[in-house]
């Protein structure tokens, strides 16, 4: 067995003609990547970061004979990368708008990978739609769009802003969230996304919010195992930010649960 930590990454996925890219060369395939701040946010814990490309049952990507069973049998965790919207069909509900209709695909592959690493005892942690994943993975489901079905709440995207707009979150007490924090009540994050919970999975307790709006900001799944999430993006933080929350607890905090499912 190796030393260093296998951190298995779900891939995030292009589709040919997606955001206007011309039709030529690579961009007339289907695309999985990682982003580079994912992987670099795991290799400076000293993981080493795999992409695990979709082979769901139901895709339009072909499976082949591999399962994503033996990916979760091979590595030591899993984490969920941000990207783009969840299929409002994957909890239940149908698009209240032409570009919320999210990516069933990538969903169903997600989903079946969380069930993979969860019957493997191996941990699971989710970025921003990583987050919201796993919500509706257990049963819960999301807004749709923020402005649109909660018009009162803060501004969680910025067009143009991307990782530079931050809102102010509040660790709930007790939690393992907060312990990772202590003395800490109140931090600083980078918010973008548009999405959010709306009714939360059962056996799921809330680790953070937002104070202006109290919109969800930090999951954890109850009981044994390690599933937990957060809304914002860590892998973005910017040590030389003055102001933005050190997530350098919660990468250590993921590794060591890996670490303790080798045992």
């Amino acid at each position: 067995m190796h030393d260093r930590l296998l951190i298995g990454v779900s891939a995030r996925i292009y589709y040919p003609g997606a955001d206007g890219m011309p039709l030529a060369g690579v961009w007339t395939k289907t695309l999985h990547y990682l982003e580079q701040s994912v992987a670099h946010w795991l290799l400076a814990g000293g993981a080493m970061a795999v992409m695990v490309p979709a082979v769901d049952a139901e895709s339009v990507v072909k499976r082949s004979d591999l399962d994503l069973h033996d990916y979760a049998a091979a590595l030591d965790g899993l984490v969920l990368q941000g990207g783009n919207d969840v299929a409002p069909e994957s909890y239940g509900e149908t698009p209240l708008h032409e570009d919320w209709r999210g990516d069933r695909v990538r969903d169903r592959y997600e989903m079946e990978l969380i069930r993979a690493f969860v019957a493997a005892r191996k941990p699971v942690f989710g970025i921003c739609r990583g987050l919201q994943l796993l919500n509706v993975a257990f049963g819960g489901t999301l807004l749709q769009d923020i402005p649109t079905q909660r018009p009162e709440a803060l501004d969680h995207r910025v067009a143009g802003q991307y990782e530079h707009h931050h809102h102010a979150v509040e660790f709930v007490p007790g939690t393992r969230l907060a312990s990772l924090f202590p003395g800490v009540k109140r931090a600083t994050t980078n918010s973008i996304h548009h999405q959010g919970i709306k009714d939360l999975a059962p056996g799921f307790v809330v680790e953070a919010r937002c104070p202006e709006d109290g919109m969800i900001e930090a999951v954890r799944r109850g009981g044994a195992g390690y599933v937990a999430g957060v809304q914002w993006h860590p892998e973005f933080h910017d040590p030389d930010h003055p102001v933005t929350l050190d997530d350098t607890p919660i990468l250590h905090d993921f590794l060591d649960a890996a670490r303790a499912a080798r045992r």
